[in-house]
């Protein structure tokens, strides 16, 4: 039985996959001088903003990174919650099983989130980019959400009774590397993109069937 359901934020909880992927691109369009394709932009949907600058070569890493939140702000009337997120964590939440999030945002982008905000009493410890050295697809986020939960029930968790919820490759790295399972947020129904997920999520609903597993 999963006693810990943690979750990724973007692209799992909340829908910012145009605002990030547009904005990135409109990034690189505005530093670097190049056109890049959706799909290519799409691969570094969810990796800390600071990382992505120096992954794709452009030297001013920190300048890139406050030139895509310029644009990220400027798009970011695209964003919306997944319908049914607040019922399904709700349900969850009854059900008496801790809650968290591990999430590749910086703290300053997690706290000014307007609909983020409005689930943050559903989740019992929060993880950000801030609170680790390394980031996914490293284990250390989940691995902070499980040192969070273990301090605040006073006992270790059997990592079998936990699982992560999220949309992407480094999503299910993170999870695997942590030790614990893994359930791929299929919302946009593009498929298990070669994913080797545990279990394969096509609704936001279907969250609420992994307290009977």
């Amino acid at each position: 039985m999963y006693r810990h359901i943690v979750f990724d934020i973007d692209g799992t909880l909340i829908d910012t996959e145009k605002t990030g992927v547009l904005s990135l691109i409109d990034t690189v369009r505005d530093l670097m001088g190049k056109d890049m394709p959706y799909a290519e932009a799409y691969k570094f949907f969810g990796i800390p903003s600071s990382k992505v600058g120096d992954i794709l070569g452009y030297r001013g890493a920190k300048d890139f990174g406050e030139v895509w939140e310029q644009n990220f702000i400027r798009l970011s009337d695209m964003i919306k919650p997944f319908d049914g997120v607040a019922e399904m964590l709700a349900a969850i939440k009854a059900a008496g099983r801790g809650t968290g999030c591990a999430t590749s945002r910086n703290r300053f982008e997690f706290n000014k989130d307007i609909h983020l905000a409005k689930l943050l009493h559903f989740l019992d410890h929060t993880v950000c980019a801030e609170d680790t050295v390394l980031h996914k697809p490293n284990p250390d986020p989940l691995l902070k959400y499980i040192s969070l939960a273990e301090e605040a029930q006073g006992s270790r968790i059997d990592l079998r009774e936990c699982i992560y919820i999220g949309d992407t490759m480094h999503d299910y790295q993170c999870a695997a590397s942590a030790g614990i399972d893994f359930a791929l947020a299929d919302w946009s129904h593009r498929g298990m993109q070669g994913i080797p997920a545990k279990y394969h999520l096509t609704e936001v609903k279907d969250c609420v069937t992994l307290l009977h597993r």
